[in-house]
């Protein structure tokens, strides 16, 4: 018998407001065609008046909550995966435990941008096996909208806003293929800092800052990082890729999901995208696909699913997990 975290529920949220790539093309000088062709991305979501993370955020937990059968007055802890909290401080998990209607368990942020879910699931898990708490809620939110420079095409048409969640509880399972998380591996490495960034913070320059990216060089670490730490996931189950049923990836550009996929010699039909759709959401990309996914009958209960990204810091990790 193993004690494994199990997900026994998913949600997400997305502003009210979509944004075509042909409305984006009318403030900023880009094109349709340009940013098709170069990401994949046709649509995003970007956030409103009084649409902040930790909004965005509760409402993705409420609908995993309700997706678990777990009222909110059950849930003993609660991980934020965000750059983009509504404060510098409290972490916005406590305020997604407020607004849920949860209290005196454990909340807290995480923040390794757009691996954070995955930082946040692995952190989450090891709380569970530990007997920390009995469940958990990991939510990947983000409102980068906010923190995007418009005037710079390259990195502006990339991203957008959104939340996903899972709910996570502790169980007995006694089979070998039965459900839970199986493995994680997480990796950083801080010399990449200037290749992906925000030029701002609080004990630097005293304002939020924009993001800055070198889009080439941050394409090159992604293939290889990714297609490492997947085969890392994979020998530490024992597995193999074509055991695989559903790759969940961090949804950054559809050039990396392909170049990631062919790498790892995986049919490009058991790759999860929604990048087309709501573009980069960052550390709610993971989640948010998943959901999608889910909810659309694409992904069944027993399916062995591998989720992965990287991002700023650089950061980067994958977990396998049998849903």
């Amino acid at each position: 018998m193993t004690l494994r975290s199990v997900i026994k529920g998913s949600g997400s949220a997305l502003p009210a407001r979509a944004v075509s790539n042909a409305e984006l093309a009318q403030t900023v000088d880009t094109s349709e065609e340009w940013i098709v062709e170069r990401t994949g991305i046709r649509n995003r979501y970007i956030a409103g008046e009084g649409e902040t993370t930790s909004t965005l955020a509760t409402d993705a937990a409420r609908k995993a909550l309700e997706a678990a059968g777990i009222g909110p007055g059950a849930v003993e802890l609660i991980i934020l995966a965000t750059a983009t909290p509504d404060q510098t401080f409290p972490a916005s998990a406590t305020q997604v435990q407020h607004a849920l209607g949860c209290h005196g368990g454990i909340a807290f942020d995480v923040a390794a941008v757009c691996s954070g879910f995955l930082y946040a699931l692995s952190v989450a898990d090891s709380m569970l096996r530990t007997g920390m708490a009995r469940n958990a809620v990991v939510i990947g939110a983000e409102t980068f909208s906010r923190i995007l420079d418009w005037e710079d095409r390259t990195t502006c048409v990339l991203f957008g806003d959104g939340a996903g969640a899972i709910v996570l509880e502790a169980q007995d399972v006694t089979e070998a293929d039965g459900p839970g998380i199986i493995a994680t591996r997480l990796h950083a490495d801080g010399q990449h800092n200037e290749l992906l960034f925000v030029d701002g913070g609080p004990s630097t320059t005293g304002t939020v800052g924009k993001l800055r990216m070198k889009g080439r060089e941050v394409f090159r670490h992604a293939v290889v990082n990714l297609a490492e730490v997947l085969g890392e996931v994979l020998d530490s189950a024992g597995m193999t890729a074509a055991d695989i049923d559903w790759v969940v990836p961090h949804q950054a550009n559809a050039r990396i999901l392909d170049a990631t996929a062919r790498k790892l010699s995986l049919p490009p039909e058991k790759v999860i995208v929604t990048v087309d759709q709501h573009a980069n959401t960052s550390a709610a990309s993971v989640p948010l696909a998943y959901d999608v996914a889910v909810r659309d009958g694409r992904i069944k209960p027993g399916d062995l699913v591998m989720f992965e990204a990287m991002g700023g810091g650089f950061t980067w990790g994958a977990c396998l997990a049998r849903v």
